[in-house]
Order: C-alpha cells, then sequence, then structure tokens
C-alpha cells in the first residue's frame, strides 16, 4: 500500500472551534490515515464573506493510502458527520460552519476535477491566514 504526503487546512468559525477541529483529526486518524504534523492554532477573520464569528484554523500534514477523491470523499463525509449542513460548491458561497476541511496538496501532483482542484491555489497565494499556517508545512 503506498502512502501519499498531503497538506490540509481545517477551519471552524462555529460552537467549539478547537474542540471541532481535534474532533475532525481524530476522524481522518480513525479512517486508517496517519497525522504526522498539526501546526499550533491560528485565529483569523472570515475571507469572502461576512461574518461576526471569528474563524479557529490548523494545518495538518497526513500520509494516506487514498486517491485524492477517496480522500475528499472522507474529508465532505466528516464534514457532513459533524454537522456540516452546506457545501459552498453547493450554496455558490461561504457561510459559517463548524468545520471546513481543504485538501491543499497532495504529493506534489497537479489534479483538476469538477469536485477538486490540487494545490489549492488560493490557500497558497491568496489567503494570508492560509500562507501563516504553511509556512512551515510547504517548502
Amino acid at each position: 500500500m503506498s502512502h501519499h504526503k498531503v497538506v490540509l487546512l481545517l477551519g471552524s468559525n462555529l460552537g467549539d472551534q478547537k474542540k471541532n477541529l481535534e474532533t475532525a483529526l481524530d476522524k481522518i486518524k480513525y479512517a486508517e490515515n496517519e497525522i504526522v504534523k498539526v501546526s499550533d492554532f491560528l485565529t483569523s477573520e472570515p475571507v469572502e464573506f461576512v461574518s461576526s464569528n471569528i474563524f479557529c484554523n490548523i494545518a495538518a500534514i497526513i500520509f494516506t493510502h487514498l486517491s485524492p477523491i477517496q480522500l475528499l470523499t472522507l474529508i465532505k463525509s466528516i464534514e457532513t458527520e459533524m454537522g456540516r449542513a452546506n457545501d459552498s460548491s453547493v450554496t455558490g458561497g461561504y457561510t459559517d460552519r463548524i468545520i471546513d476541511i481543504d485538501i491543499v496538496k497532495y504529493n506534489e501532483i497537479k489534479f483538476i476535477s469538477e469536485r477538486l482542484q490540487i494545490p489549492h491555489q488560493k490557500h497558497l497565494s491568496e489567503r494570508e491566514f492560509s500562507r501563516v499556517l504553511l509556512k512551515d508545512f510547504i517548502l
């Protein structure tokens, strides 16, 4: 079984945000993925929508045997299980959320489909909080 190095960004701006992030990481690990590094928590203002709820964010490096689409399916199922009702791709915009998990990098591949784009360019080049979280993760 091959292992793929993946960089994830996780965020929450509803409920007990730190607990939500830790729960999501536990669920990722429980699905037979190895979590090898987790950043410190970072708070940030919402990006691309208005809300009075501040985000708590972390970055994580995992090793997985899942393909990009299988990993996306796992992540979306975790988000749903944790209570996220609508994905931004469904609503057409961003809203407050219990959990958001994004695949930023998957090995060194470039992957584009209707549901997924790797690397995640907004996190790599446009969002300041992402650059802060990822500075020690992506070389």
